[in-house]
């Protein structure tokens, strides 16, 4: 069954009626700003934007937009920035806008550490509600805006910046509205009366929580998420590396620190553009114009900012002051080795806004900062506005940090555009984060952007390195590289989704 917009006037008309006129909007002003894509390929305005308010409400919208074939593209809060934003895969499908009225806290355990969710609970709106409580439980912020959803990020595979940064990893037990209006909760959810939903991740029988992560296969409404405790005493500490080849020794001494567990949380190493970029826009009057940037603007940004081509930062959990600072003692000794790390310590570091953005984030606390880095571009006429993500992954070694960066490197400036890159450094694998930023009110600019994007993923699919989390864009094209994967999940949402109204299209599924 093709989905599209047959009989859409009776469709809309059966949504009020069932879900009532607060949940239905199809104003023009709404329709455009649920549109909006900073992407190269623009803005797919929806047919309309419904917003339940609870799991009934989405599975009589579920049932509707079966009878009437009409597409539904879930949303939760934020705005899933350089991803996709709230904008549907096409022009004409219905955004259901699951964050809007579905924004509580269920319920906080502080003794066995958990919450449970409905997807509008965001990032800031949680810490808040823990400190109000006095809670000694803490969240794992990422460097998204604080406004945005802690279960959609966990659902497209986001990562924190705190021991327990794998958000997805973190959930336990979620409630689901399949394609059918079936209603399911996995692992011990699936028993009547379960005590123990949010504690047993596994459950019984198949484990098939990861279907609905990067998913189209059914609409998450609630969720469990494991929490840490807050511990004593959290210290910050950076070390600024001053070559873009130092990216290669940087890794070599962070592997061992992060797989003996001498450092918990994911070491974020960030390109120097990508820290300045918070604060600075383009030089263009510096650059007479032109773009990219150069290798001696890029220095006068370092050295204005006392940061080097690359900054590397973590934090210390800990009992007790001595006990951290003795072990960061340690980890400077080691980073240090080589000649090359300048150290800042936390007490500077929460005097440099650029910086202590990334302390908050260590720390559990929800900022904007990073959104500063969509300005990158906003120096000449307003130009900018248009951002999106290169995303893979890099093994843990200095030889590979190396020709990654060359390569990426290489092919951004062959494309007019900048170097902005951070990594989320794990024990064998880091999170490699390209940002561009570029004027998406430049048709030819875009249309470079769309080409440098498949360049990267051409030339680090090459050797073996595939994109793990990418924009509405790619997402199809993304999902063809893949080999039996896509046959598979085609053949199950024919079963769960059989007439295909959930996110079609999303993640090339």
């Amino acid at each position: 069954m093709t989905v599209g917009a047959l009989g859409s006037d009776a469709f809309l008309g059966a949504v009020r009626s069932a879900l009532g006129d607060a949940a239905l909007h199809v104003d023009a002003d709404t329709l455009a700003r649920y549109g909006t894509s900073r992407l190269p390929g623009g803005p797919r305005t929806p047919l309309a934007v419904v917003c339940p308010a609870s799991t009934d409400d989405v599975v009589a919208l579920v049932r509707l937009a079966r009878a009437h074939r009409i597409g539904l593209w879930p949303v939760s809060a934020g705005e899933n920035i350089a991803l996709g934003e709230r904008a549907p895969m096409q022009a004409g499908q219905v955004v259901v806008d699951m964050g809007r009225r579905m924004d509580r806290v269920l319920e906080i355990d502080e003794t066995l550490g958990f919450v449970e969710i409905e997807p509008g609970v965001t990032f800031q709106a949680l810490y808040d509600e823990l400190r109000r409580r006095g809670s000694e439980l803490m969240i794992s912020t990422t460097s998204g805006p604080p406004t945005g959803s802690l279960l959609g990020n966990a659902l497209d595979k986001g990562a924190g910046h705190t021991p327990s940064f794998d958000q997805f990893g973190s959930l336990c037990g979620m409630e689901i509205v399949l394609g059918t209006g079936e209603v399911i909760r996995t692992g011990d959810g699936s028993y009547p009366g379960a005590a123990t939903w949010h504690l047993s991740r596994y459950g019984y029988g198949p484990v098939i929580d990861g279907l609905f992560a990067q998913s189209n296969l059914g609409i998450v409404t609630r969720a469990g998420l494991w929490l840490q405790k807050r511990p004593p005493v959290i210290r910050s500490f950076f070390f600024a590396f001053p070559d873009d080849d130092d990216i290669g020794e940087i890794f070599e001494r962070v592997r061992p620190l992060r797989q003996s567990g001498q450092i918990a949380m994911p070491v974020k190493v960030t390109s120097d553009l990508y820290v300045a970029g918070t604060e600075e826009t383009y030089p263009f009057d510096a650059m007479g114009g032109h773009t990219p940037i150069s290798d001696a603007a890029r220095r006068t940004i370092q050295q204005k900012h006392g940061i080097g081509a690359w900054m590397v930062g973590a934090a210390i959990y800990g009992a007790t002051e001595a006990d951290v600072n003795a072990r960061i003692d340690r980890i400077r000794v080691h980073m240090e080795a080589g000649g090359k790390a300048r150290y800042i310590p936390h007490e500077e570091a929460v005097e440099r806004p650029m910086l202590k953005a990334q302390v908050d984030f260590f720390s559990g606390v929800p900022t904007s900062h990073e959104l500063g880095l969509l300005k990158w571009r906003a120096g000449q006429g307003g130009k900018g506005g248009g951002a999106t993500w290169y995303l893979t992954t890099c093994p843990m070694r200095g030889a590979d940090a190396l020709a990654m960066q060359a390569r990426s490197r290489a092919i951004l400036a062959e494309h007019g555009l900048e170097y902005l890159a951070a990594f989320g450094c794990g024990p064998r694998g880091a999170r490699a984060l390209h940002l561009i930023i570029f004027d998406r009110t430049d048709p030819e600019e875009c249309a470079r952007v769309a080409a440098c994007y498949r360049a990267l993923s051409e030339a680090h699919g090459a050797v073996g390195l595939p994109v793990s989390r990418t924009a509405l864009d790619f997402q199809q094209e993304e999902m063809d590289r893949r080999d039996v994967v896509p046959s598979v999940l085609r053949r199950l949402k024919a079963v769960l989704d059989p007439d295909g109204i959930i996110a079609p299209g999303r993640y090339g599924v």
